[in-house]
């Protein structure tokens, strides 16, 4: 007999290429079955919502409690049913030993974290104190960066650093270049931020390597991937070809509905959906990834796709095959969505409103193969 099975939904799972009503079961907290007619100890009806691997939201911050910007992970995946937390870079050298015991070891869903290269991590980041990490190069250490790397190799995904007008001021575009030797020295890619000039695009992307991560990559002008006219920087198209990651990263700027029009029209889709979501951000208009998705549905993006982007694409995108999948055998997570139709406004990072038919909300989590929490 089954633990678990969720009955009746529409199951959307684009590592399988399914996309049907039928039923999903979980056993030993692993997916055993996907068919019709399977029977459990504890059977869900979730006729009418859509059933899809577990959310992976590529972009958090979650360090809560030991940063200025982190949020509560166990609370965002009950209101958003995201099962795994990517933090990009909340934690540095310094604390990142802190982030490891008290909050990602303790949590009951999925923390991965990406190392920031600067040894205090993103330490004043508010709506009122705004200081970049990268501003003051004493703070990057790459011997520190590499050593805490190695001694936490079982969890650090890959070095995170954040450049720009903001984040790295005059320092320019120094610390990709260190946050690149650390990445080499230890074997992990770099997840590179980029707000606005200086640095200017074309010189980010065209340090980074196959798979590593530009996130923000449907920036507003400036440092925008497309042209005024719409057609995408050429730059962009070599990183792609290279074998670059791209990640949306919606946070409170780094989003816009021009630029993403325009390269969805390009035939340029992002390579992951993620939300960026922080003390900020959380207040809109980022809000959470399920309304990140939810704008790409509203701008013509079908429903499968989203679900690849923020499920399977992600956990490629950190080499964790079994993440982002029901194929039998992976991880006993699910998320379980309602899309509901209606006029919803949502927001980019400049203010712009888009009015859409379409919003996808949480109806239900499966963690370790049982039951978690009905939204």
């Amino acid at each position: 007999m089954h633990d678990l099975v969720l009955k009746g939904g529409r199951v959307v799972d684009p590592s399988q290429g399914i996309d049907k009503v039928t039923d999903v079961a979980f056993a030993g907290g692993k997916v055993v079955e996907i068919g019709d007619g399977l029977e459990a100890r504890d059977s869900r009806n979730v006729a009418g919502k859509i059933v899809c691997p577990g959310l992976v939201d590529l972009h958090t911050h979650v360090y809560w409690g030991g940063t200025s910007l982190g949020v509560a992970a166990e609370l965002l995946a009950r209101s958003g049913a995201v099962t795994t937390f990517v933090d990009a870079g909340s934690a540095g050298p310094g604390n990142f030993h802190g982030f490891r015991r008290h909050v990602i070891e303790p949590s009951p869903v999925r923390i991965l974290p990406f190392l920031n290269v600067s040894f205090a991590g993103i330490f004043a980041f508010s709506k009122t104190v705004m200081v970049g990490e990268c501003v003051d190069m004493r703070l990057i250490d790459l011997r520190e960066a590499a050593r805490v790397a190695r001694e936490n190799a079982d969890m650090v995904l890959g070095i995170k650093v954040r450049v720009g007008k903001t984040a790295s001021g005059d320092s320019g575009i120094q610390p990709l270049d260190m946050a690149l030797e650390v990445a080499e020295e230890v074997g992990l890619p770099v997840m590179a931020h980029l707000d606005n000039p200086p640095p200017a695009r074309r010189d980010v992307l065209a340090r980074l390597r196959k798979g590593d991560i530009l996130t923000h990559c449907f920036r507003p002008f400036p440092n925008a991937p497309a042209r005024g006219d719409g057609r995408v920087r050429e730059e962009v198209l070599e990183a792609r070809a290279r074998g670059v990651f791209f990640d949306i990263g919606h946070g409170g700027g780094s989003f816009g509905f021009k630029t993403t029009r325009a390269m969805l029209a390009a035939g340029f889709l992002p390579d992951a959906i993620s939300s960026d979501v922080h003390t900020v951000s959380i207040e809109g208009p980022a809000f959470d990834l399920l309304t990140t998705m939810s704008k790409f549905l509203c701008l013509g993006v079908d429903l499968p796709t989203v679900v690849r982007l923020s499920t399977q694409a992600p956990a490629a995108a950190i080499r964790r095959d079994d993440l982002g999948t029901l194929k039998p055998g992976s991880v006993g997570e699910a998320s379980v969505l309602e899309l509901r139709q209606g006029h919803f406004d949502y927001v980019d990072c400049i203010g712009e409103i888009l009015t859409g038919d379409r919003r996808l909300l949480a109806a239900g989590v499966v963690l370790d193969g049982k039951w978690w929490h009905p939204a």
